[in-house]
This record gives structure tokens, sequence and C-alpha cells, in this order.
């Protein structure tokens, strides 16, 4: 049994001995106490009476991800669940109660990042909070000691693990979601969350994936294929247009996998999204891999031709040497890999093919990496992610043979500079197109839109354009953007269905007028009435009166029927 001090209780229960009073016993012992009268103390001028500083939800939350989008939509849904629950997000890491870190574990650069944000947390006197790839594969690494970890399945508990970091406790939730045995793809997609971007939805439809590959710590993190119903996410897709989002972006860690596990498959998933999609916003597919993209080419041109669905695939190839490829354990070859491409190319004119390559994987030598130079040269991607092999701990590859690091870093320079030789966009200056506004240049000089083929255009910043789609000129080409020029007497077309939510606002509370007349949505359903009480009552309120969230939901549907 754990001391009276010990902060790591496993149960309440366990505190209680036989040698206890029974309840029945304590409630016959009250019947003979005497309540005495008191006498109130007066306060003195200088006192002031003192609030508890240790009430969870009253502190003040800083959260940085690292990593992909899936990671990044896995942040906005535990900021949102944080501020719905009473916390405050803030953007001053300096000022902030307790820190969210957000891991990423695809590269070591990334891991060195967290780790050190972790020392300067702890430097800082800040409570910590872990989330991500990085604890969920290695939980046990001595940087983690004694921290909270939230595990990528389970962010739909980072209210609880945040309570009780707050209380001074350690709490790791790193279970997998099952189903009756079935894994499930994670955490609920109606929690919740704050968007980053108000304009942009990222949706994650499944989590890990069927590969192997021998360079991947992610797997050990995301683990095998388990997607989400194609309903739920069509669900989660309609309420975001809702909200105000006019573009949508698909992430995983392989999108081309999509449904294997449940029965069905990605372009059947895409179909019914593009109904969902207002006129003027738009759909972005996230990274598939060779392998999946191949059995289903015909429609995936079909769809990318679609005028509500971006041009634009994320392929990585990560070499075009196939004895490489066979080290990595990818499951294809490179000419599977241009057989993509050229067939895409050929049937969606203009398409954007984005790609990755790893220099000095080991085993490659001079020869494999010039086959992948050649392929570069050859089909001049735009959107290049050039990376440099990194062993990444309790891999395959990270026991195999190592390139020297000089001759990765050779190689890395070398592939970089072939990249940089060629402007992709100087053919395009002229001409006339369409783009959707959805953000602000990294120096606020501009508003970032991409066109069709998800292009990047950089327009004048004026506010009447965010959120619309724009007619522009294109008069200047750079490595990485266009520049264009408003045509005249062009009207922005609007094709969000509803005002965008506020930057900081939280997705998913549409009824919160129910609650606090804060917000009006009368055309919401009212099960998102339910959702608002859940997370936006004060818990430990509902505790002293004795209500339980089952009653308080079902007031709140009392309360909703009256309503509607």
């Amino acid at each position: 049994m754990p001391s009276a001090c010990d902060p790591l209780i496993e149960d309440i229960e366990d505190m209680v001995s036989s040698s206890d009073p029974t309840p029945h016993e304590r409630q016959s012992a009250r019947k003979s106490i005497i309540p005495r009268a008191r006498k109130k103390k007066e306060l003195l001028s200088n006192e002031e009476l003192q609030t508890d500083s240790l009430i969870p939800g009253t502190q003040k939350i800083w959260m940085k991800t690292w990593g992909c989008s899936h990671n990044n939509s896995d942040g906005e849904y535990m900021a949102g669940q944080l501020a719905a629950s009473g916390y405050k997000m803030t953007d001053d890491p300096t000022e902030a109660d307790v820190w969210l870190l957000n891991s990423c574990t695809v590269k070591n650069p990334a891991e060195d990042h967290f780790r050190n944000s972790i020392k300067k947390a702890q430097e800082q006197q800040k409570k910590v909070v872990v989330a991500g790839c990085v604890p969920q594969a290695q939980p046990r690494m001595d940087y983690l000691k004694s921290l909270s970890i939230i595990g990528v399945q389970q962010i739909d508990r980072v209210v609880e693990v945040v309570d009780e970091t707050v209380k001074g406790h350690s709490v790791r939730l790193l279970g997998q979601k099952k189903d009756g045995g079935k894994r499930l793809g994670g955490a609920r997609l109606d929690l919740p969350k704050i968007r980053k971007n108000p304009l942009i939805e990222i949706i994650s439809i499944n989590t890990g994936c069927l590969n192997a590959c021998t360079y991947c710590k992610t797997k050990h993190a995301r683990g095998d294929l388990a997607s989400y119903p194609i309903e739920e996410l069509v669900e989660r897709a309609r309420q975001s247009f809702q909200e105000g989002v006019c573009e949508i972006w698909l992430t995983s860690e392989d999108t081309g996998a999509y449904g294997k596990d449940i029965g069905t498959d990605l372009p059947t998933l895409l179909w019914r999204l593009v109904e969902e999609i207002p006129e003027g916003a738009m759909l972005r597919l996230g990274m598939t891999n060779p392998p999946y993209i191949l059995e289903h080419l015909e429609e995936m041109a079909k769809i990318l031709n679609h005028p509500r669905v971006f041009a634009f695939l994320h392929v990585p190839v990560q070499s075009a040497s196939d004895s490489v490829l066979m080290d990595m354990k990818r499951e294809y070859c490179v000419d599977d890999f241009k057989r993509v491409v050229d067939f895409l190319k050929e049937r969606v004119p203009g398409v954007t093919i984005a790609t990755d390559i790893i220099c000095g994987f080991p085993g490659e030598t001079e020869d494999d990496f010039q086959e992948t130079v050649k392929l570069v040269k050859h089909y001049q991607f735009p959107s290049l992610f050039i990376n440099q092999f990194y062993p990444r701990p309790g891999t395959p590859a990270a026991k195999m043979e190592q390139v020297p690091a000089h001759v990765k870093k050779q190689r890395t320079k070398e592939l970089s500079k072939v990249f940089h030789s060629y402007n992709p966009y100087d053919h395009k200056v002229g001409e006339r197109q369409h783009v959707l506004v959805t953000e602000e240049s990294f120096d606020a000089q501009y508003y970032v839109a991409h066109n069709k083929f998800y292009e990047q255009v950089l327009v004048p910043k004026r506010l009447e354009f965010k959120g619309k789609m724009i007619e522009v000129d294109i008069y200047e080409a750079g490595k990485h953007f266009m520049k264009g020029k408003p045509v005249e007497d062009s009207e922005p077309f609007t094709p969000s269905i509803a005002a965008p939510l506020q930057k900081g606002e939280v997705s998913g509370l549409m009824q919160e007028h129910v609650v606090n007349g804060v917000r009006g949505a009368a055309s919401a359903p009212p099960d998102s009435a339910l959702l608002i009480g859940c997370y936006s009552l004060d818990r430990d309120a509902l505790k002293r009166l004795g209500i339980g969230l089952a009653l308080a939901a079902a007031i709140l549907a009392f309360i909703v029927e009256k309503l509607y």
C-alpha cells in the first residue's frame, strides 16, 4: 500500500483498510455529534483571501507541435478539449503554467528539439505533459522519466492527464483503442478542437500503415493500419464546412491504404467527400505510398480532375535504386513509382507530384545515388523533400552498415543543388488563375493562396481576400511561389457556407449559447449541445453538487428539446 504522501495512487480504494469504520457505522456516529457555534474570526485589514492555485482548469497552457499534419491535427484536438474544459491556451510559453509538447519521431533533429524543450521547461519550473510519437514509441527514455504522457490514441483524455499533472501526479496513457478486439483508428473525430488556421480543417482518415519500412520509427508509435468509417469522416467534413472552413486536408501515415482494414478504399471515401464540398472550397489529399495508389490510378485521376479537389499528390519514392528500396522494404520498385507519375501526368494535365528522397541510406552506393539524381532531373519535381538519413533507435536500418556521415552530407548537398537548378513556375508567368486564399506569408507581407494544382501564389494582403476564391494574373515566379495581381472588376467568391470561427475559438461548440449564451447556431443538431455540456460545464462544480456527467447530459438534452 502506498504511503500517504505518494502522489502515484493506483486506486482510491487502496487507501481503505478492514479496520476502518463502515459507512453505516460512520452514519450512526453522526447522530451523537453536537454542533458547537464557532466564533467568527475577523479578517485583518492586510489579509487577503487566497484562491487555490492548484484547481485544475484554471491554468494557462502552451503547446508546441512538431511533425506532420496528422500530428498537427492531434494537437488541434488536444487544444480544443483543454480550452473547452476551462484551461486557457496561450502563445507565450513564459506565462504558461503547463507546457504540452507534441513530438515527432521521424528524424533525430525533431526529437532533439523535443528533448531540449523538455529541459527548458524543467529549468523554468513548468509542469510538463508530453504527447506524440516519441513517447509513444519510447516511453522509457531517461529524459521522459516522471513525465506525464498522452499516447497517440489517447488524445481524447488529455484533460484528465493535464488535471493530474497540475496536481503534481505523473500519468501515462499509452493504450490502444479497441472495439470487440478490433483496433480503432483513434480518438473520436467529433471532439472539440482549435484549428491553427480557422479556414483549414485537417482530418486524419486513418492511423498507422501496412508497411514495415526498415528506417521508420513512426510505425512503432502509430502501429498497424486502422481506418475511420466513411460516415464519420463525411460528418466531420460537413461540420467543418458549417464552421466556415473552406479547405480540407486529408492526412494519415498512408492515405492510399485507407479502408483496407474495413472493407472499403480511398476512391470510395473521396467520392463521398466531394459531395459535401461547397463550390469554391477545396480538398487536398495527403501522402500515399506507390503500392496502394497503383490499385486506383483510373479513379484517382478522375478525382484529381474534379474542380473541388487540388490536382496534387504526395508520393514518396525515397530512392531510385531498386536495391536500396529492397533494403528499405518499401514493397515497390522504381518502375512502379514512374508508372504512377507518368499515368497521372497524362490523365491530369498540370498535376503536381511531390516526393521524398532519403540520401545516404545504409548500403547506398554512388551508382544508386546517381540513379536518384537522374530521376529528379527527369521529372523536375516542383516540391521535393530531401532528407539526410538518420538511424532511428530500434529500427532495423540502425543496425545496418552506415554510409559515412560526410558522404551522406555531400549527397544531400548535391541533390539539393540539382533541385535548385530549375524553376518550375517560370512558364506560368502571364497566366490567369483562380486561387483560394487561406494563409498569411511568413514575412506577413502577403496573403498565401493556392491554385488548382496546389501551387503557392502570393497575393496582396487585403482583408476582403481572406477565405475567398479570387482571380489573378501571374506576373512573377520564384522557386517555390508565384505572385498574382487581382484581376480588375473580378469579384472575390466566398466558398464558405458560414462565417469562419475566430482564431483560437473552439470548434465543435456550435450550441454554446445553450450553456453560456455566447454563440448562436440554431441550425446545429441538438447532439452538439450534449458535447458542449460534457466539456464546458465546470466539472468540479458538478462534483460538489453531486451531479454526474450523465445527469448533466440529461439536463442539457431536456433544455435542447425545449429549445428545438
